[in-house]
């Protein structure tokens, strides 16, 4: 069983790393903030379409890795 979550939480792992990765760039943004962009430096901007969704698959992945983890070390104490 444990072996089996270990390879569960290996899997999710790398595809925490590449969906973490896919995440659009906010350097643009900060860059204008530091630059004197400052008008819209405390605009609040909804995220559409992909960022939205790979936002939550993002978090989704991470809660699901974060379980798995809490698992794995239960299972080794047990």
């Amino acid at each position: 069983m444990e072996s089996l979550v270990l390879t569960l939480l290996f899997v999710i792992g790398v595809i925490l790393v590449i969906a973490i990765m896919m995440q659009p760039s906010k350097q643009q943004d900060a860059l204008s903030s530091l630059s004197g962009g400052g008008g819209e430096l405390f605009a609040q901007q909804k995220s559409r379409g992909f960022e939205v969704i790979i936002r939550r698959f993002t978090a989704v992945t991470g809660i699901i890795w974060m379980l798995l983890a809490l698992l794995l070390m239960y299972l080794t104490n047990h």
